[in-house]
Order: C-alpha cells, then sequence, then structure tokens
C-alpha cells in the first residue's frame, strides 16, 4: 500500500474531461471526467473502472484542502496503478492528480500533480497514548469514604505497526461512585490499543463493609482502617490511608494518580487527603495532563473539600459539597462520598487513546469510530474518545 501525494496547487483538467458535482463520500468514477473531493467530514475512497482503454483519463483534486487529515483512497478496482494492485492514498493538501491508461502492465499513472516522490510510505511505528478509565469513589456508612483511583497511563514510541491490519482501539470508561453506603466504588474499565492495555482505576474505599481501596491502573483510597488500593507497575500508583484514629468523622484518602500517590487523610481533622496528581502528555498536539486521583470525603462535619489530583481528578465531598466526578476522557479518579451528609461518590472519568507519527508517511488508509484527525508539530494525531480501530 502506498501514498500518493500530489502537487500544492490543483491543475485543470484537460479540456476534453467533463467536471462532476462536489463529491462527499465513496464513489465509482468514470473515465473522462474530473471529481472535486470533498473530505472534509470524513475519508472516502474512489473506485476506478474495472475496465480501461489506454488513453482513458480521470483527474481528482481537493475540494476544501483536507486530504491532508482525511485522504481520498484510490482503488484501482482490479487493474493497477503504476503496476501495482495496491490501494492508493491521496494525502496532500490542496491537491490534484490527473489518472491516464496506459496498458494492462502498468495500468494507470498520473501524468501531472505529483511532487518529485509520490508515494509517501506507510508508518512501520508509531506513538501511542493509552489511558484507562478512572475508579469510583466510594460511600459510607460513617467517616469520609476513599477517592477512586486514576486510569493506568501508558506512553511509547515506536511501537511497530503492520500495512494492512488493523489494530483494535477499546476506550474504557470510568467506574460508578458508591450509591450504596458501605460499598466501594467501581472499578474503571481499561483501554486497549492492540497489544496494550491500561488497567481501569480502583474504586475508593468505604467504610464498614469495604474499607480499603481497589486496585487498578492507580489504587483507590482507603476509608476508615481500611488497607490502601495498590497501583500497577509503570502505569499508576497506590491510593492513600484513610484516618485511622477514630471510627467515625475523619476523612478518606485521595486515590492514587499516574504521577503520585494519594495523599492520607488527615489525622486530626476532618479533611480527606487530596487525590494523586496525573501526568502530562503532548501527543495530542498540546500538552495534556491525564490520570488524576480522586479526593477523599471528608468526615464528620468537615465544610473543607480534598482536591482531586491534577489529570481530572474529582474533589472529594464534604459536609455542603457533592463529590465529583473524574474528568471525561482524562481518567481521574471520582472523589469519594463525606460522612455527615452520607453522601455518594463520584464517578470516574472515561480514558482516551492517542496515536500520532510523522507526517513523512502516509495517513491511515482507514479508522472507525470516529476519531479526531489533526496534524500538529509535525504529526499526524488519531484521537480516540471511543472503540474503533486504525488502519495503516
Amino acid at each position: 500500500m502506498n501514498s500518493l501525494q500530489s502537487s500544492a496547487f490543483n491543475l485543470a483538467p484537460p479540456p476534453t474531461l467533463q467536471w462532476q458535482p462536489v463529491q462527499i463520500a465513496n464513489f465509482n468514477a468514470v473515465a473522462g471526467r474530473a471529481y472535486p473531493c470533498n473530505t472534509t467530514s470524513a475519508a472516502f475512497t474512489v473506485t476506478l473502472p474495472a475496465s480501461a482503454t489506454a488513453g482513458d483519463q480521470i483527474t481528482l483534486t481537493d475540494y476544501a484542502g483536507t486530504w491532508d487529515s482525511n485522504p481520498v483512497t484510490v482503488d484501482p478496482n482490479g487493474l493497477k496503478i503504476y503496476a501495482s494492485t495496491d490501494l492508493i492514498f491521496l494525502s496532500y493538501d490542496r491537491g490534484a492528480v490527473n489518472f491516464v491508461y496506459v496498458d494492462s502492465t502498468q495500468g494507470w499513472i498520473t501524468s501531472s500533480g505529483l511532487i518529485s516522490s509520490p508515494f509517501a510510505p506507510t508508518p512501520s511505528s508509531v506513538d501511542y497514548l493509552v489511558v484507562a478509565g478512572g475508579g469510583g469513589g466510594g460511600k459510607t456508612v460513617g467517616g469520609g469514604a476513599g477517592g477512586g483511583g486514576a486510569g493506568g497511563f501508558l506512553t511509547a514510541t515506536s511501537f511497530a505497526v503492520t500495512a494492512g491490519s488493523a489494530l483494535t482501539i477499546t476506550v474504557g470508561g470510568g467506574g460508578a461512585g458508591s450509591t450504596s453506603a458501605g460499598s466501594r466504588g467501581t472499578a474503571g474499565v481499561n483501554s486497549v490499543f492492540s497489544s496494550i492495555t491500561a488497567t481501569g482505576g480502583g474504586g475508593g474505599g468505604a467504610w464498614t463493609t469495604n474499607p480499603g481501596g481497589g486496585s487498578g491502573g492507580s489504587g483507590g483510597g482507603a476509608s476508615y482502617s481500611g488497607l490502601v488500593g495498590s497501583g500497577t507497575s509503570g502505569q499508576g500508583n497506590n491510593g492513600g490511608l484513610g484516618n485511622t484514629t477514630a471510627t467515625t468523622g475523619e476523612g478518606g484518602g485521595g486515590g492514587g494518580g499516574a504521577g503520585s500517590v494519594g495523599s492520607a487523610a488527615s489525622t486530626t481533622g476532618n479533611l480527606g487527603g487530596a487525590g494523586g496528581n496525573g501526568t502530562s502528555s503532548t501527543y495530542s498536539g498540546a500538552s495534556l495532563t491525564y490520570a488524576g486521583g480522586g479526593g477523599g470525603g471528608s468526615g464528620g462535619s468537615g465544610t473543607t473539600v480534598a482536591s482531586g489530583g491534577s489529570g481530572g481528578g474529582g474533589n472529594g465531598a464534604s459536609a455542603n459539597t457533592a463529590a465529583q466526578t473524574g474528568g471525561t476522557n482524562t481518567g481521574g479518579g471520582g472523589g469519594g462520598g463525606a460522612n455527615s451528609t452520607n453522601t455518594n461518590g463520584g464517578a470516574g472519568g472515561s480514558g482516551i487513546v492517542v496515536i500520532r507519527y510523522s507526517t513523512a508517511y502516509a495517513a491511515a488508509k482507514a479508522t472507525t469510530g470516529s476519531p479526531t484527525i489533526s496534524i500538529s508539530g509535525g504529526y499526524r494525531i488519531y484521537k480516540f474518545t471511543g472503540n474503533g480501530s486504525i488502519t495503516f
């Protein structure tokens, strides 16, 4: 498979070609016609004729200057393009290409519109960011509940990919905050890119029945007398301890974050522990922080809120403030419920998958799941906030 890059200006087709209406979806091209192709909404495929005669011509042009982010795929339909039966991709902004059929050996060639190196290679490796869904905060019978742990955070460069193979992407949802007193928050859902799996965050602990934080990408914070939830090595950190000096009236521990452990609750007051901070990444084209832990819930009649960790961690509840949910597509943990108001835990935030690679390589052949596609800093960027796939 190859990517066909054309010149940065539109060339008028020969006079014998008939201009057609603007195309916005898959279509079958007919010899002797010229097609403006508008990929603003989505990439699509142009299928060339199944039979052709020497001298047949077809022109395709980039109507809206969007081929660089949403390329046109050209299917030779059983014939050849430059002696190959592979699909090719038109991925150069404001390009125009005139195809001419020569013979059965070479098939279609291009008579205009190409730069000197027309075929951009398919990438052999990509960079990725995979963040799982954050855990939900707990809800206690007495004392503050633990904050939810952040979803696992994984990132790396030079992950090998194979042309033509579809790679599956799963974006994990956040775990539900507990709505039943004494119940731990629900763990977040794993996020997956090909063979890479980030583990969902652990739920926050809830005195009396489930005082310990759940384990996960990052561990949930503990309530009174419970053990902290453990984080997964290389993905996150442990949650924080709840207050252990009294059975009621004290705060819950903060959920762990990708960048630091959750803080323990205060031992002298009603304040819960802050959520652990997340970790930043520039893979989406901007510097953003992901996977912060949820803050622990306050105990007694405490009105001070324990903050969630940077990167989408939700604040814990207090006597007069509800627990916050984790940030959407950050993998942040939900805040823990408070004692005096017996409040629910906050839900964890959903995860995200981001894939990037150099613009020197061809755009992806196909995607499903409607990722956000952009170009920034010399990279093609595919941001998935829902399940899908990508084929290079």
